[in-house]
């Protein structure tokens, strides 16, 4: 994942929850489907394994990198409903979109 001409790389942004929804957690990464993974079995981060944060529910690909760090930045000051409203607008239901990034 090379952005043409430059050698940057690129960068997803991505929202993981716990089960019941309560928690969100943003986050960036080059590789999502590696980050995602660590998630999932407890060693992407500390606080997403504190509150059993293994449920990928949104995510946005950037071009740069730099991008998805403004993006995941901006995201993390944003109020709770806003980001909400935002994974609603993708994935309405809240599902785990885990799948979806084999496919």
């Amino acid at each position: 994942m090379y952005h043409t001409g430059t050698g940057q790389k690129g960068g997803w942004v991505y929202i993981i929850s716990n089960k019941n929804r309560t928690t969100l957690y943003i986050g960036v990464t080059a590789n999502i489907r590696g980050r995602i993974h660590e998630h999932r079995i407890g060693q992407g981060s500390k606080f997403a394994k504190r509150y059993n944060l293994t449920d990928l529910i949104y995510y946005e690909w950037y071009d740069h990198i730099s991008e998805a760090i403004r993006r995941e930045k901006q995201l993390k000051e944003w109020n709770r409903q806003w980001k909400i409203d935002l994974i609603h607008t993708t994935n309405p239901d809240m599902n785990d979109l885990w799948e979806t990034l084999w496919e």
